[in-house]
């Protein structure tokens, strides 16, 4: 059965947690998760909550994964339409990367885990970021993929190290993810699963919904804190011609708008709290925005 958006919720933790006492599993045990960013997500979310917390592996098999969900031990689920709403700060004790995996992933899959890999190069780099734009997105090649994921890793580790549960430094690698998460969440569609109980599906890719708001934020990176436009173009040309543009449209900026109020990174319900940067390598955190700002970066995303 494929594991999706759908499955990210409370009903199949509960599962998870049932299969855990069948089994008999003891604080003692270990857990080992294998397969995409939902699944380690759900899974690393059981085992951190299961009698208080066990040890469990991540062993993760789409780039997405490999990049961003196995690693920084953030675990949850979805709850009331929002991303990752409910959850825990859990690391693994050990992920085992294996890129050669990635040889029988479908294209729209390897484009989502790239999107997070560019976002890492904007934050980290001019280095990372320039190797990044190198690639031939068109081909993937595993050789030249390989350590490019190891920088990505590496780079997020050396955050994580210093933040681990996101009281400061550790806020830069949520840059493209106020406008992204919300563009996912609009994706929502009801999806009626095999055992009748009806859940929420993302019609939206995690990484296809990062690169969008990527777009977003850097343009108001460059609007607000003179970031050099170089680095917007740059990502604008990769977007139309290997992500096309977002289905959402300017009658959707309300529900947008509410959607970025009701992300868990506000501190305040009546802030848009965004990452931006001032330059590539250069990130800014807690950046508070009016919805003017956001009308106004969702209108030059909706205009390409």
């Amino acid at each position: 059965m494929e594991i999706d958006e759908a499955h990210k919720s409370l009903e199949t933790v509960q599962h998870i947690w049932d299969f855990f006492f069948a089994q008999g599993l003891t604080r003692s045990g270990l857990v080992i998760c294998v397969g995409g960013g939902v699944l380690t997500d759900i899974a690393g979310f059981a085992a951190s909550t299961y009698k208080r917390g066990i040890d469990y592996i991540a062993i993760p098999t789409t780039l997405l994964a490999m990049v961003d969900a196995s690693s920084g031990g953030k675990t949850g689920i979805n709850y009331h339409g929002l991303k990752n709403s409910i959850g825990a700060f859990a690391a693994p004790i050990e992920t085992l990367i294996c890129p050669e995996w990635l040889q029988t992933l479908p294209a729209k899959e390897m484009l989502s885990g790239f999107g997070e890999m560019l976002k890492t190069g904007l934050i980290h780099s001019n280095r990372l970021w320039s190797k990044l734009l190198q690639l031939d997105l068109g081909t993937m090649d595993i050789k030249e993929l390989t350590p490019l994921i190891d920088a990505c890793v590496h780079a997020k580790e050396e955050i994580v190290k210093q933040d681990p549960k996101e009281s400061g430094l550790r806020k830069v690698l949520n840059f493209g993810h106020t406008f992204g998460h919300a563009l996912e969440e609009i994706s929502l569609v009801e999806k009626r699963l095999p055992e009748q109980t009806v859940l929420q599906h993302s019609g939206l890719l995690h990484g296809y919904a990062v690169v969008y708001g990527l777009i977003a934020e850097l343009y108001l990176s460059v609007t607000r804190l003179g970031c050099p436009k170089e680095p917007l173009q740059q990502l604008t040309q990769i977007m139309l011609h290997y992500y096309g543009k977002p289905e959402c449209k300017c009658s959707d900026r309300e529900r947008l708008i509410a959607l970025m109020h009701a992300d868990k990174k506000n501190e305040r319900t009546a802030d848009i709290n965004c990452t931006l940067i001032k330059a590539v390598g250069s990130p800014v955190i807690n950046q508070v925005i009016t919805p003017d700002d956001a009308v106004e970066a969702l209108d030059y995303l909706f205009s390409l």
